[in-house]
């Protein structure tokens, strides 16, 4: 019970900084398919992990003959099998001038209706697609290759670059088909940011077992930086995610384990007149000097003497936030 609580807690945080995410600076980021990728995502990891279909069915609550059906389901397309419903319908809107979406919901007639109703959404959102008219009558057309290419140039890379080398560092080497399978990019735009990036210095390529792949060795998003917050957050999260799991996989009981591995987190609560305020508020600024400082000389000699082929990448991450308490501030909100 206690685990299911922290599972609970987690995924509620989750959902909170995706819906943060999503909506940050006015956007609208589309959300439609995101739940059956989360089940997906959840799937392979286990599997990934050893666990048998069987007993991820019970962890799920499902019984064994629909969990099969449920990942096949959001897999692949039922009516073209071995192919995505995502895939074949933006071919099947291709293949025609203009089509209905009774005339789509017809063709995938196999298919559940809500997630079809759900993949169109994507595709006009990502604007792949164009439509017009409103309920049944709602007809639909292919963005065409000219289309695409002037859609690509109206599109600002800023962030772009700095979020795919922070994918690079965390998780490299990755050939360009891993690139691929960690965005939504279509191959030109990570193409021409793996270039930006390679001119740059930021990551480098070597061939492994016949295929291009890229590393990094470094990751410096400038602190202030008017772009670049994307890498910085997912920097992050995935910082705390390495650190959480790394625990969980080792002895917990470890005396010496505690002192290399784990995060502590601290609630100070100050006011306008408290004598300690100013040296609480500074704390981020202190911790982010030190860290910078031991970075710099730990580079320096790398740059001096070179890295092992075997060697440990230690991760620190601070994070500092202020939350307003009180009756004003409950009375306000």
């Amino acid at each position: 019970m206690t685990l299911e609580l922290l599972i609970n807690s987690i995924v509620r945080q989750t959902t909170i900084l995706i819906a943060q995410l999503a909506t940050s600076g006015g956007t609208r980021a589309p959300l439609a398919q995101i739940a059956d990728q989360v089940f997906l995502d959840l799937v392979r990891e286990l599997e990934r992990q050893g666990v048998s279909r069987r007993v991820s069915a019970d962890m799920f609550g499902l019984g064994l003959r629909t969990y099969q059906r449920k990942i096949q389901r959001l897999g692949e397309s039922r009516t073209d099998r071995g192919r995505s419903l995502w895939e074949v319908v933006l071919d099947h809107i291709r293949a025609h001038a203009i089509v209905s979406r009774a005339d789509i919901l017809v063709r995938f007639a196999s298919d559940d209706e809500a997630q079809l109703r759900g993949v169109l959404h994507d595709l006009s959102e990502n604007r792949l697609i164009f439509s017009s008219g409103t309920g049944p009558g709602t007809v639909y057309r292919a963005a065409s290759d000219e289309e695409l290419g002037a859609l690509r140039q109206m599109r600002t890379p800023e962030g772009l670059d700095e979020l795919i080398w922070t994918l690079i560092y965390q998780m490299g080497p990755l050939s360009m088909d891993d690139l691929a399978g960690q965005s939504v990019l279509d191959r030109a735009e990570l193409e021409a940011a793996i270039t930006r990036l390679s001119n740059s210095g930021c990551v480098e390529s070597t061939e492994e077992n016949g295929k291009v792949v890229y590393r990094s060795s470094t990751l410096v998003i400038p602190l202030g930086s008017p772009v670049g917050w994307e890498a910085a957050v997912f920097d992050h999260f995935k910082a705390l995610v390495n650190t959480i799991t790394t625990r969980l996989g080792e002895d917990r009981t470890s005396a010496s384990l505690a002192d290399r591995v784990g995060g502590s987190t601290y609630s100070l609560d100050v006011w306008e007149e408290h004598p300690l305020a100013e040296e609480v508020y500074g704390t981020l600024a202190r911790l982010r000097s030190q860290l910078s400082e031991q970075r710099a000389k730990v580079e320096e000699y790398n740059a001096e003497h070179g890295i092992p082929e075997n060697y440990t990448r230690v991760v620190h991450y601070a994070g500092q936030c202020l939350i307003m308490e009180g009756v004003a501030h409950d009375e306000a909100t």
